[in-house]
């Protein structure tokens, strides 16, 4: 067996002895260095924008000698890889991270202070990058920065998209999408790979032969090419000299200009193709109401998926010139239904190009696969119309109806004469039109299944997949989510963990649980006091950005009652507006003298084609212009929409809240990680038994969380039989009926009673209303009253938001990404 090379020691590079960790004027000089020499810039003329490229190029180059030895070692070992495929990787910036994760922020300041600017400043010229929209792409980056500090051999895998989801801005009230183009000025942070290319098909035909050993072989042909080149984002863990990339795919064509439509002088045809094919990586989440934007989204996904396994086999093939030990040195998260077709793509490689035997083939790609899931509503679950995947990966709808044909001969002998049965759990919903389910594809092609939260995953069990669970048992596991700390509490609240670090040391950055320490602080004056001065600095800071942004004025005093995220009617902005309209009505007529004041702010991003999200973000800002001028009000309750929201953003944000709106529909929300977040920063929780809040209550204690409305169960029986419609309790409660009459009356509109009557109207009709925010309202009211109280008595409040800090260690992404390799990838974990 060949030796491997010797690893790299930092020493042996010219460069990096310069750029010795401990060695502030080597940081000033490879600045210098990248300013002069890499960027063509005088450094004596060098603007902020040019400081943080250079800078970001010097934390680059430390990273790359430090990957370059983790992959040196990972193929030394012999390891088994996991390869997370997911369509978003929300990261946020790098810069920071990065700094934190490598122990350089104190060095950092310090040389850019002798070349005379501010790190703070430096960090602000940095484009948060726009690789993903909400939770899940947040999630898979905190699962990135886990595996690189617990030194899992692993790597993320998706789309380096030009363009982001969009910019929002607010004008008039609505919401205004503009494109969000972050790599207009490049990226110091990607590595742009001109090797390896990937060839990707699509579209064509299949041909059936029969080989030398009288076997039927399909051969997928005459089809349209792409290529997929590579950009790769380092990810280093928390000082442990391990770093990882992310492996982003980006499209181009297959020859720069197509020749035959140039020499007859058709130039415009010369380049169609061209921009045709490098379409599929430009923008993230293309709108799916037409045709074409359903088409790009398929090509979307299975163009990172084909260029992802091409990779993996290139690194297998390395060393293995056989299949029977591929899924022991392979593992592939699917990171919800996004990417899993690559179920039929291992198919296809295994069958078409290698030459497997069918049952060899599905045993070994079952092995391989495991899927996550994410939603619990039906509508949510992915499907595609047969006719469009037909037409764009034919080979792969053949995999997928002999996957289907094999599966339900199985399901068929053990439930004879159950047709029933057999038309749910088809891959193939008959429709019409027929569509192929891919959750139903991802469930019988991996061998786990696992849900997000507990009651996610109890939900999955017993209700959206009950004939799979059954039917596969095992198969279907719980990994509740966590969130990385070294972003969401030592990189974004440095105040609080300087705090906690003089307490009780850093351990905890690595072991969460080691919070727990911080109980016996809870009833500590001194401690109480430090804590509270901790969170005004945070919402000082705040205050700021929302000046800044909003042009509005907030006292930091008051309550910081936040919610932030995608804006969605399940998530149910619309129930703590009502209850900010009702607060309002009552100041009015001194029924809440006793109320602390209070700063309601929302955050968060509509899809441009859900007019009832967009129509929520109107109405907030219509709210907004009412009470924020209305001077009888005053300081004692303002409103606040935060526009653009984004991880930079919500670094800002949470650390500074004092109340976190996790308010959900029960049995709606999968888990959430928003929860986790402000819990961890020292925000006390009101919120639903949903998603992870269960879990969150169950670790902090139901003392120390404000929990109200029903239960996942009764939600359910609410819908089908209620015991009092939503008209009901408007024509019973005098509150309600007031604030139902002031949306739909044109108090907030000038008098328009049009505009907001589809929210009004639709709020007093259960069929209309399936998240059943009126018959949570007056259990919502009665707990901010109780949220309220507890506020006004400050010890009580701080002793709570500390408890709430010191147990959420089991929220640590660490934790969860040690249960996956455990459980799911079977990788030791040190």
């Amino acid at each position: 067996m060949e030796k491997p090379p010797p690893p790299v020691t930092p020493a042996a590079d010219p460069l990096l002895a310069l750029f010795n960790e401990k060695d502030v004027p080597g940081i000033t000089r490879t600045i210098l260095n990248h300013l002069l020499i890499f960027q063509g810039r005088d450094p004596e003329r060098a603007g902020r924008f040019d400081i943080y490229k250079a800078l970001a190029y010097t934390i680059r180059d430390f990273m790359v000698e430090k990957w370059i030895n983790t992959q040196k070692g990972y193929y030394a070992k012999h390891k088994k890889r996991v390869y997370y495929l997911s369509l978003e990787f929300l990261i946020g910036r790098s810069l920071g991270n990065s700094m934190v994760n490598m122990g350089f922020v104190g060095k950092v300041e310090r040389a850019l202070a002798d070349l005379g600017y501010d790190l703070a400043e430096i960090r602000e010229e940095e484009e948060d990058a726009a690789l993903g929209n909400g939770g899940l792409g947040r999630l898979a980056a905190c699962f990135m920065d886990s595996v690189a500090t617990m030194k899992i051999p692993a790597y993320g895998y998706g789309i380096n998209y030009e363009y982001g989801l969009f910019h929002q801005k607010i004008i008039d009230g609505f919401q205004v999408e503009s494109p969000d183009n972050w790599l207009r000025f490049g990226t110091p942070w990607q590595f742009n790979r001109s090797l390896p290319m990937h060839p990707v098909h699509f579209y064509g035909k299949v041909r059936t032969t029969v080989d030398d050993r009288g076997r039927f072989r399909s051969e997928w042909v005459e089809t349209e090419l792409v290529m997929a080149t590579a950009c790769d984002v380092l990810i280093p863990g928390y000082r442990n000299d391990n770093v990882i990339n992310m492996r982003l795919w980006q499209a181009k064509a297959s020859r720069e200009l197509d020749l035959a439509f140039f020499n007859q002088g058709d130039y415009v045809g010369a380049v169609e193709n061209k921009v045709r094919s490098e379409t599929i990586s430009k923008l993230l989440y293309p709108p799916d109401e037409a045709c074409a934007g359903r088409e790009l989204r398929l090509k979307q996904q299975y163009f990172f998926v084909a260029a992802t396994f091409q990779d993996i086999f290139r690194r297998f093939t390395k060393k293995n010139k056989e299949f029977s030990k591929f899924s022991d040195l392979v593992a592939v998260q699917l990171n919800d239904t996004h990417p899993s077709i690559a179920i039929p793509e291992l198919m296809r490689i295994f069958l078409d190009t290698y030459g497997l035997g069918w049952e060899k083939a599905w045993d070994i790609t079952v092995k391989t696969f495991a899927y996550t899931n994410h939603t619990l509503m039906p509508e949510a679950l992915e499907t595609w119309p047969v006719e469009l995947m037909g037409r764009v990966l034919p080979r792969h709808l053949e995999i997928i109806y002999e996957i289907n044909q094999r599966f339900l001969e199985q399901v068929r002998r053990q439930y004879p004469g159950n047709e029933s049965k057999l038309r749910a759990m088809s891959l193939i919903d008959d429709g019409p039109p027929k569509r192929v389910r891919m959750a139903n594809l991802a469930i019988v092609g991996s061998h786990s299944v696992n849900g997000v939260a507990a009651l996610h995953t109890h939900l999955l069990r017993t209700r959206l997949f009950k004939d799979f669970d059954e039917f596969f048992p095992g198969r279907f596991n719980n990994k509740t989510n966590g969130i990385t700390p070294r972003r969401w509490l030592l990189k974004c609240n440095p105040v609080l963990s300087g705090r906690i670090n003089a307490e009780i040391g850093e351990g905890w950055v690595t072991d969460l649980d080691q919070l727990r320490r911080l109980e016996p602080l809870a009833d500590d004056p001194d401690f109480q006091k430090k804590f509270r001065e901790a969170k005004r600095q945070n919402k000082l800071r705040l205050a700021g950005v929302i000046r800044h942004l909003c042009g509005l004025e907030v006292n930091p005093d008051s309550l910081f009652d936040v919610q932030v995220k995608r804006i969605h009617e399940y998530k149910r902005q619309l129930l703590n507006l009502l209850h900010v309209i009702n607060l309002y009505q009552r100041l009015l007529t001194n029924q809440a003298d006793d109320a602390p004041p209070r700063t309601v702010i929302f955050a968060g991003k509509a899809a441009p084609g859900y007019w009832r999200a967009k129509l929520i973000i109107k109405l907030i800002n219509a709210v907004a212009a009412v009470v924020n001028n209305d001077p009888r009000v005053g300081d004692r309750l303002k409103v606040v929409f935060i526009p653009n929201y984004g991880v930079s953003l919500a670094e800002r944000i949470i650390p500074a809240a004092d109340l976190s709106e996790q308010i959900s529909t029960a049995g709606t929300e999968a888990s959430g990680t928003g929860n986790m977040k402000f819990a961890l920063n020292g925000a006390l929780t009101i919120g639903t038994l949903d998603g992870a809040n269960i879990e969150i209550r169950e670790e902090v204690g139901e003392e120390n969380i404000f929990i109200f409305g029903l239960t996942a169960e009764a939600a359910e029986w609410e819908k089908r039989a209620p015991r009092r419609t939503p008209r009901q309790i408007y024509e019973q409660n005098p509150d309600v009926r007031q604030v139902i009459d002031a949306i739909g009356g044109g108090c907030f509109s000038n008098g328009n009673r049009q505009l907001f009557a589809p929210i009004a109207d639709d709020l007093l009709d259960l069929g209309r209303d399936p998240y059943l925010n009126l018959l949570d309202l007056e259990d919502y009211l009665r707990c901010q009253a109780e949220v309220g109280r507890a506020y006004q008595e400050p010890a009580r409040w701080t002793r709570m938001a500390i408890l709430n800090v010191a147990r959420m260690g089991k929220f640590s992404s660490d934790r969860t990404i040690r249960e996956y390799a455990r459980d799911i990838w079977g990788i030791e974990v040190d």
